[in-house]
């Protein structure tokens, strides 16, 4: 396949996607303590389509995606609820992957968990602790800022700035305000032995172990929200260098955040929409829309008008996909597309133009917005040129093609039947026709009602009448 550049947050430049065999991704997963919101999901959707275009280019990718199982969020709220950190953890686990299923997200190659990893960060440490990038005091073992000449390089802050302005709660211990936490000191509930004493990991170093023991010292893509880049990833970038003495991750490339009236969603202003909420709401087909219809590093204001906007949009790719599907090799008024010269271009040769196109925006920084642009003019001409009865079976199979190669890559599930169905359906529009041309409108109007029931809304042509399964939409109700 051609170049795929994607923006590079360490570098600020577009950089090419270079691999050997497969692309290894490290994606920073939730600290599962509650449910998880709509920005969440957006970080997740994102890499998951960029793993979606990449395997539908039979590009082999090896996604891991952690779970943070151990952290004083978790720990605060099993004392709130008078539980284990384990039974808490578990839970909102299970809960990710309730929500993740029904978002269409394709599993990662593997979910690591840091609770299970607590020797490779210790051993980790124990190297940084021998060579002096960390060392420890009373309160825990700390990462020595000032080693690292680099910090500051992903985020483009300067530690003498950092240290001026930092908000950082006093330690007197620490060598350094900015200094961070590898291992923390402490005999309550989910503590572990180490070299040091009793305690648990820092944040930070739960990524870079699991990362290198699961990719490698230098892997191709780093990825998260981008209110990971600092201090998250410039402290993991920091630990990882000083352990590997190599370059960790090739690319970072960070999501943007899902605001709401321009502001970040947070518990304390009660402003969270969870992924539930969402999908109850708006089912997982508008949900995916919605976060890919911004450039994946820009944020994206949470409103109602636009996920109408989308919800509309997915009725149009319904339908393209039903008039596709039940399109009839004799249908009236059909026409030999090569030998209209009504027609300015030829049908297939425009949706293939689309994709083309879809493909490039897909390969330059990962644009969906630019793809959903080509992904829906094609849409919108198929549409128009069905309503007017102007595409046969053997067409509409090839158009079929490119329609399920981006509904794959875009991760959009349409409501499909079986052929059996296809046949029920028709049967019950064809009694409903009868009855209605025997003026028996009330015996016509139940099989209208039991056709609805089933989710089908009828599309009437001017020669006969088709269908579309839509997705069922709270909203809606």
């Amino acid at each position: 396949m051609n170049e795929i550049r994607i923006h590079d947050t360490l570098t600020n430049t577009k950089k090419e996607l270079e691999f050997s065999d497969k692309i290894r991704i490290y994606l920073c997963g939730v600290t599962v303590y509650d449910q998880s919101h709509i920005g969440h999901a957006r970080t997740i959707i994102v890499f998951d389509t960029l793993r979606r275009f990449l395997e539908a280019n039979d590009i082999q990718v090896e996604l891991i995606q952690n779970f943070t199982d151990v952290d004083d969020k978790i720990i605060n709220r099993a004392k709130e609820q008078e539980e284990s950190a384990s039974e808490i953890s578990n839970k909102y686990i299970q809960a990710y992957f309730e929500d993740s299923d029904r978002l269409n997200i394709k599993r990662a190659t593997n979910y690591p968990k840091a609770t299970e990893h607590i020797e490779d960060m210790i051993k980790l440490i124990q190297k940084l602790v021998e060579k002096e990038y960390a060392y420890v005091s009373k309160n825990g073992v700390y990462f020595r800022v000032s080693k690292f000449s680099d910090y500051g390089k992903l985020s483009k802050k300067k530690t003498d700035e950092l240290e001026s302005g930092a908000r950082i709660q006093v330690d007197e211990t620490k060598e350094n305000p900015l200094d961070f936490a590898l291992w923390k000191f402490s005999d309550e509930q989910s503590f572990w032995e180490s070299p040091w004493g009793k305690g648990r990991p820092g944040w930070h170093i739960e990524c870079s172990a699991m990362s290198i023991k699961y990719l490698g010292k230098n892997f191709e893509i780093h990825g998260g929200g981008r209110d990971l880049i600092f201090p998250h990833h410039e402290n993991e970038i920091a630990q990882s260098e000083s352990f590997t003495n190599e370059q960790f991750a090739k690319i970072w490339m960070h999501a943007g955040m899902i605001t709401i009236n321009g502001e970040k969603m947070s518990k304390s202003v009660g402003n969270v929409k969870t992924i539930n909420y969402v999908l109850n709401s708006w089912g997982p087909n508008v949900a995916r829309l919605f976060c890919i219809s911004g450039h994946y590093s820009k944020p994206i204001d949470y409103t109602e008008e636009l996920l109408k906007e989308n919800l509309i949009k997915l009725r149009q790719i319904e339908t393209c996909y039903y008039e596709l599907r039940l399109a009839e090799d004799n249908t009236v008024n059909a026409v030999d597309l090569n030998k209209n010269q009504n027609l300015k271009i030829d049908i297939v040769e425009s949706a293939a133009e689309s994709l083309k196109n879809f493909n490039t925006a897909m390969k330059n920084d990962f644009n969906t917005p630019l793809a959903l642009t080509e992904f829906f003019n094609m849409i919108k001409n198929i549409n128009g040129l069905a309503a007017k009865e102007k595409i046969r079976d053997e067409i509409a199979n090839s158009l079929m093609t490119y329609l399920e190669y981006m509904l794959d890559v875009l991760g959009l599930k349409i409501q499909t039947v079986s052929d059996e169905e296809i046949k029920s359906v028709f049967d019950l529009i064809k009694k409903r026709e009868t009855l209605r041309e025997q003026k028996q409108f009330e015996d016509a109007d139940k099989i209208r009602d039991e056709i609805a029931s089933m989710g089908i809304s009828l599309i009437d042509h001017k020669s006969r009448t088709v269908w579309m399964k839509k997705e069922p939409i709270g909203a809606e109700k």
